[in-house]
């Protein structure tokens, strides 16, 4: 009665310590085309392994480490085949520090360095020269994190924006309507933009900002100084 499970158990380690199951492909399911090859590379050192011997969290480790993976699982796919799920980060804006472009991500991730001029669709954050910047780290809260994870939250906002700053604690949306919309203090982030959404259908002829930083009280004007309420 026992020989049985000990036989199966001495097959099995059998398996892993042989090619009868080592993996020859990669199938790698998520993100650009770019980002499954970057993931094929990553996993090369495994390809010969046994899949019964693959290592869920070295697998893990190796892909989550690339800049542009948010998370990733495996399947086996027997006998030869590694499937690879990734998820990948989101893109939503472009960072510039000094001559510097990178692709930063919702979660305020720096995904990628790119060339100038690129990606034009999506809003600009600028930052000190002197702000830490590396691909795969996530920015600090004062050098784009912050702004980065408001544009997240504004994913379907009726108006695309230009650009985005936090300037001495307050958040400013440029509009491509030539609108500024200012937030303030990077609070209650979801209920500004809501606001925003519907004052920006009556907005008074000749605004050029709207106010939505006390939510209750939204703001439109063409100056600072002479302004009406929206």
């Amino acid at each position: 009665m026992i020989a049985v499970p000990i036989v199966l158990i001495g097959a099995y380690f059998a398996a892993r310590e042989t090619s009868t199951f080592a993996v020859r492909t990669i199938d790698v399911r998520g993100g650009t085309p770019a980002l499954r090859k970057q993931v094929r590379t990553a996993l090369a050192p495994v390809v010969g392994t046994s899949l019964l011997a693959l290592n869920r969290g070295a697998i893990e480790r190796r892909v989550d480490a690339l800049p542009a993976v948010v998370s990733t699982s495996y399947d086996r796919a027997f006998p030869h085949t590694l499937r690879v799920t990734v998820v990948p980060e989101e893109p939503v804006a472009v960072l510039h520090r000094g001559k510097e472009t990178w692709l930063v991500s919702a979660r305020g991730r720096t995904i990628a360095r790119i060339p100038s001029h690129t990606d034009m669709a999506l809003p600009r954050i600028w930052v000190p020269t002197a702000a830490p910047v590396a691909a795969g780290a996530f920015l600090q809260p004062e050098d784009g994190g912050t702004v980065a994870r408001v544009l997240a939250l504004a994913a379907g906002f009726p108006a695309r924006f230009t650009t985005a700053t936090l300037s001495h604690g307050e958040l400013t949306l440029r509009l491509r309507l030539g609108i500024e919309l200012r937030l303030g203090e990077p609070v209650d982030v979801r209920l500004k933009l809501a606001v925003a959404r519907r004052a920006l259908r009556v907005l008074p002829p000749g605004s050029t900002y709207l106010d939505v930083a006390v939510p209750q009280r939204p703001v439109a004007g063409a100056n600072p100084q002479v302004s009406s309420s929206a």
